[in-house]
Order: structure tokens, then sequence, then C-alpha cells
């Protein structure tokens, strides 16, 4: 049986998906502006291995706004931008991720999920290919979509 994973690779910023060594979905992401690391508050982006623990957003509109991994009833606009210049902007979908690797990445106060870090959409215009997140893995609002539905919750994550 054939099995998905997901690579995000650090130096490159990007995010491929692949299934039996064939890419099936490539895109360039930001990760943490603070670089690689696991400890709790750093916001850094975790290494090693992970899975999708949970699939947040579907049938959302693209840029509704989430806090908290809940709909805030807002759709992202520019004038809401200028409204709160300094929010994180966490929009359209999100997969929350999970570490898989005790004392890296699970339990203690190195554990991706209890460190809230996702892969998540973000305002249009956020530039690609650089990091610029608080730790997260920032997509474009149309990869996450993409992205979002071609995932199982479960699926292996290996941040590199």
């Amino acid at each position: 049986m054939s099995k998905r994973k997901v690579a995000v690779d650090i130096t490159q910023q990007t995010l491929t998906l692949t299934e039996d060594d064939a890419v099936l979905f490539n895109a360039s992401v930001s990760t943490a502006t603070n670089g690689l690391g696991e400890k709790q508050g750093s916001e850094c982006t975790p290494r090693g291995r992970h899975i999708i623990r949970a699939k947040i957003g579907a049938g959302c509109a693209v840029n509704t706004v989430f806090v908290g991994r809940r709909v805030t009833g807002e759709i992202f606009t520019e004038s809401l931008r200028q409204q709160a210049p300094e929010r994180d902007w966490i929009l359209t979908r999100i997969l929350w991720l999970s570490g898989s690797e005790k004392g890296l990445n699970r339990l203690g106060d190195v554990d991706t999920m209890r460190r809230y870090i996702y892969i998540h959409g973000c305002p249009d215009g956020t530039e690609m290919g650089k990091p610029n997140s608080h730790g997260c893995i920032r997509m474009t609002n149309h990869d996450i979509v993409e992205l979002f539905d071609l995932l199982p919750v479960g699926t292996e994550v290996h941040i590199k």
C-alpha cells in the first residue's frame, strides 16, 4: 500500500508531497524567522519527524481567520490588516502538527503540538521562499487549500 509523505526543506523553503517517490505537490513556504529549534517559546520551526494530528477549516472560505484554531467570523482583508498590523494571521486551513520523536519534538518543553505548530495559510502577497513566520510553516492560501485536500490525518511530515 502506498503512503503519502510530506517533506519540508528549511534550506530551500519548500514543501513537497510524495507518494511512492513520485512528486504529487510542491510549493514554496515560509518557516520561522528565528530558524530551527524545538523549545517552547523559541518561535523556531521544529525539526524532525511529525504527523498531521488534525485538519481544521475544511469547507471554510479562502481568507477565513482563525484564532486558537477557531473561526473568528472574520474574512481577512487589507483593511483588517491595517486595524491589527502586528497580528499573526492564520488563514484558510490549518494542518496541526504533532512531533513523533520523544525528546526532540514530542513531550516536555519541546512538544510540537503543545507549541501549536501548524502548516497554514497566510495573507495573499506574503513573501514565500524565505523565513518569516513565528515557528509555523506558512503557505499561500491557494497552496494550503490544495495540500489540505490531498492529505489524511496521520500523514508523516519530515522537517529538515
